[in-house]
């Protein structure tokens, strides 16, 4: 296994592995790797720095645990873009979510974007039903 450090064409910077150098050669020409943060398959390898130990923790270590905290606060503002997208964009049923997607679906109002919150069992008769949704997780708390 090889890991690279990656580069879209919009700017962003980030890592995967391959099984070997050919592997990573094919998927770049067939378009196969996306940028995690804008969904770009316009990708290069980036500049890569040695791993080199410096006594104490290894450096391998402290870097996977960067790399850990930075994919996680990346996850978390993409969260909080698409939140900002849906507010921005889509109507706000509240607890009527399940029964405006409900409606949406079956044509008996006209078809838009919609959020709200819907139970666990509301969620699961809506998938039961083909009614195309997503999750997303509860929004972050922070400490000010």
């Amino acid at each position: 296994m090889i890991l690279y450090q990656l580069k879209c064409s919009g700017e962003h910077e980030f890592e995967a592995w391959f099984r070997d150098s050919a592997t990573y050669e094919q998927q770049a020409a067939d378009s196969g790797i996306a940028c995690p943060f804008c969904g770009d398959t316009s990708v290069c390898k980036a500049p890569m720095a040695p791993n080199i130990s410096t006594g104490g923790t290894p450096a391998v270590e402290n870097k996977a645990e960067d790399r850990a905290r930075l994919v996680a606060e990346q996850i978390l503002k993409a969260v909080d873009r698409l939140r900002n997208h849906m507010a921005d964009e889509c109507d706000y049923v509240g607890d009527r979510f399940a029964d405006e997607a409900r409606r949406i679906h079956y044509a008996e109002t006209e078809e838009r974007g919609i959020y709200g919150e819907a139970g666990e069992d509301e969620a699961c008769e809506l998938e039961e039903e083909g009614i195309e949704f997503y999750r997303l997780p509860a929004g972050v708390r922070k400490n000010d």
